[in-house]
């Protein structure tokens, strides 16, 4: 039985205004019922008194005999537009059709679709003010410079404190709606994405450091190079002067755990800058953009390789907030270990892979955990016909060169193998981390002598469950190195010694590229917006004060959030009533 349907159900079959949809041909009109000849009698044929019956081949047809399948209708029995009745096609000939009235559309798509109506300019609007908010929010409440630090029981740094997360709620709603675009009917393209970024990143640039005070150790670790000092043995209290007070205590005394490319890129600017610290802020925040355009850049054409949506991955792989927050007010180096690494994994793609080799070790050599990369060269080329053995040695030898060359031009030395358990520290957050003090706790209760050992004993079993689950990943996504690439990179994060907000982004970057479906793209979109409210602007620890501030933040954007949905609402109602 098929019916036609009403009006009110055209735009829902693909037919918009002034135009025809998906199911609607230009020659013939499709979803219109119209008479079937099975309605009809079949006419009996007459035979004369002792006449025989046709002859007909052995195993052909009876013309005469039902098929089970209506006859297709003629196109002079097509109804009128907008009306509709019931056609049975196996009924007796002598039934007639019966006609149905075209039922009233139903009312609750319109209004919802009004009432939540999504469209570019709306959530362009959205993230600009939300980042505006936070960025003069953050000249209070942010990362400051020292001598820049209001008090922190000041009615100005509870003010900050608050409008931040005003904006970050504001930041994460108009990503949300963005999202909701991406995956309608009519998604924007991978350009008008890029000029959303562009526009919700612009007022970020000349903010002050916010959510970590890293930029600082970066700027005292490359005064360090510049002074052919050892970065690796010694921290930036060695340098002394206002530029080591700026960084974090827990930093102060730690070798640089970052690569020899970072740490040249940051000398460079160090002596550009002549150890001005307004010029050096800006000169990393612009290094980090610089990493976040070809992470923008790579991702669309990782995207289509993998067989995914490019707006899909550019909206959760680049507009998501955790990118802006972190990436680009925070000015972290891992913008720049992400670029790279995209880099490489495209030329990969495009069967150069020793370019891609190349460019992996660069990222590895501003962030260790890059180096899974190279895993994923190897895949590509065997995929590509070439054999496990040779194009595992190519790539090995490629990022040795590499590694040698970068290493010689930078004049480090090879000390950041040595230091890369900088970030392993008893007072780094991480669950094997608060694993490991609850259990040294619970063992110095008890007396035992074993209480030092339980945060080290915790970080080991990390790391075996980190290469037990990279190791299955790599197993079993095989035909899928981007992805499996991803996936690898999250587990790092997670069962890692340190953790912070912005690490997720090293899984989630490539997830975006490369996830086989929406719902793995929903749960990591999830997981990135409740990240992008564990960390308060100063990037110290959080207080009860502080927390009550940022939750009234919050919440005043939700309100503010709900009363321009109601606004926008309410005249969608009455059109539609």
């Amino acid at each position: 039985m098929r019916v036609e349907p009403g009006p009110g159900r055209t735009r829902q079959l693909g037919r918009g205004r002034g135009g025809t949809g998906p199911l609607h041909h230009a020659d013939r009109p499709v979803g219109v019922l119209r008479r079937a000849r099975a309605d009809r009698a079949p006419k009996t044929p007459t035979r004369r008194p002792g006449a025989q019956g046709p002859t007909r081949r052995p195993g052909a047809q009876d013309p005469h005999a039902p098929t089970g399948r209506p006859r297709r209708p003629r196109a002079d029995q097509v109804l009128p537009r907008g009306r509709s009745h019931v056609v049975h096609s196996h009924a007796p000939a002598a039934r007639p059709d019966r006609r149905l009235p075209a039922t009233r559309p139903r009312q609750a798509g319109p209004v919802l679709a009004m009432a939540f109506s999504v469209d570019l300019r709306r959530c362009q609007v959205l993230g600009l003010a939300g980042t505006c908010v936070l960025a003069l929010g953050g000249e209070s409440a942010g990362a400051l410079p020292m001598p820049d630090l209001p008090a922190p029981a000041s009615a100005r740094a509870a003010l900050g404190l608050v409008g931040v997360y005003f904006g970050v709620v504001l930041l994460i709603a108009a990503w949300v709606l963005l999202g909701r675009l991406v995956r309608g009917p009519r998604p924007p393209s991978p350009r008008a994405l890029l000029l959303v970024l562009a526009v919700w990143a612009a007022p970020l640039l000349l903010a002050p450091p916010l959510f970590s005070r890293d930029v600082y150790s970066y700027l005292a670790q490359g005064a360090m190079v510049d002074a052919h000092l050892d970065v690796y043995a010694h921290g930036p209290a060695l340098l002394g002067g206002p530029l080591a007070d700026e960084v974090a205590p827990l930093w102060r005394h730690t070798g640089a755990p970052y690569g020899p490319v970072f740490l040249a890129a940051a000398s460079a600017l160090s002596g550009l800058t002549r150890g001005e610290l307004p010029a050096g802020l800006l000169g990393m925040r612009l290094l980090a953009l610089l990493g976040v355009a070809l992470m923008a850049a790579v991702l669309p054409r990782l995207a289509r390789a993998s067989g995914a949506d490019p707006a899909a991955a550019l909206w959760l792989g680049a507009l998501n907030p955790l990118v802006l927050l972190h990436l680009v007010a925070g000015a972290h180096n891992d913008a720049l270990m992400l670029g790279l690494l995209g880099l490489g994994l495209v030329a990969a793609v495009n069967r150069r892979p020793v370019l891609g080799a190349a460019l992996v070790t660069l990222a590895a050599l501003v962030k260790a955990p890059a180096l899974l990369g190279l895993a994923a060269v190897v895949v590509l080329q065997v995929r590509a016909g070439r054999r496990p053995g040779p194009s595992a040695l190519s790539t090995l030898a490629a990022a040795a060169a590499t590694t040698a060359a970068a290493t010689a031009v930078a004049g480090t030395g090879y000390g950041w193998i040595g230091a890369l358990d900088t970030p392993v520290s008893a007072h780094n957050w991480s669950p094997t981390s608060l694993l490991g003090r609850a259990t040294g706790a619970l063992l110095d209760r008890l007396g035992s002598d074993l209480a030092p050992l339980a945060v080290p004993a915790w970080h080991a079993l990390g790391l075996a469950v980190t290469a037990a689950a990279v190791a299955a990943i790599w197993w079993r996504l095989r035909p899928r190195p981007v992805y499996a690439l991803g996936l690898s990179l999250a587990v790092v994060a997670a069962f890692g010694p340190a953790i912070r907000p912005w690490y997720a982004l090293w899984g989630l970057f490539l997830i975006a590229a490369a996830a086989p479906s929406a719902s793995v793209r929903h749960r990591m979109a999830a997981v990135a917006a409740v990240l992008a409210l564990a960390v308060l602007p100063g990037g110290g620890p959080a207080d009860t004060g502080q927390l009550v501030l940022a939750v009234s933040g919050g919440a005043l954007a939700l309100v503010v959030l709900f009363q321009a949905h109601q606004v926008v609402r309410a005249p969608a109602l009455e059109r539609t009533a």
